[in-house]
């Protein structure tokens, strides 16, 4: 079991209460990636919900002309893989460690079991990805319109 006050350092899960914790912290498993490999590759089916302990994850995607888009580099207490798990789809970029990593995975089919069995629980932690990736979108947004707008 991963103890409450680590997985309260989690963005994802830092609202949470201390009995909510204990029912994550019982379904999560450690992963440990070492510099360089593959936590998940473009077009894999998900494993879950990765929430990054320590260490660092580049996503990334490869263009159509076969150049590597860095989408992204994740730090301690980012989560990601939530797309693949919400979609119900495969992974549409790679995460690779771009240092020896630690993660703290909510494996696919506990959540699914959650989503079903603690609906509350679930609720919770589906409005913080919604606040983030709402929060993504307006940044990004905000991004596109400073490019047109320079252009």
């Amino acid at each position: 079991m991963v103890e409450p006050e680590l997985l309260k350092q989690q963005f994802l899960l830092e609202d949470l209460d201390v009995s909510d914790l204990r029912k994550i912290g019982n379904a999560i498993r450690e992963v440990v990636v070492k510099k360089g490999e593959y936590v998940f590759r473009e077009k894999e089916e998900t494993k879950g919900i990765f929430l990054l302990d320590s260490g660092k994850i580049e996503i990334s995607k490869i263009t159509l002309d076969g150049w590597k888009q860095t989408l992204a580099v994740l730090t301690k207490g980012s989560f990601f893989g939530e797309l693949s798990i919400i979609e119900h789809r495969l992974h549409e970029a790679n995460a690779v460690a771009l240092e020896d990593t630690r993660i703290l995975l909510i494996p696919k089919e506990d959540f699914e079991k959650m989503e079903k069995e603690d609906l509350l629980l679930a609720t919770r932690i589906m409005k913080r990805l919604i606040l983030v990736l709402s929060g993504n979108l307006r940044q990004m947004n905000e991004k596109f319109l400073n490019a047109l707008i320079s252009y």
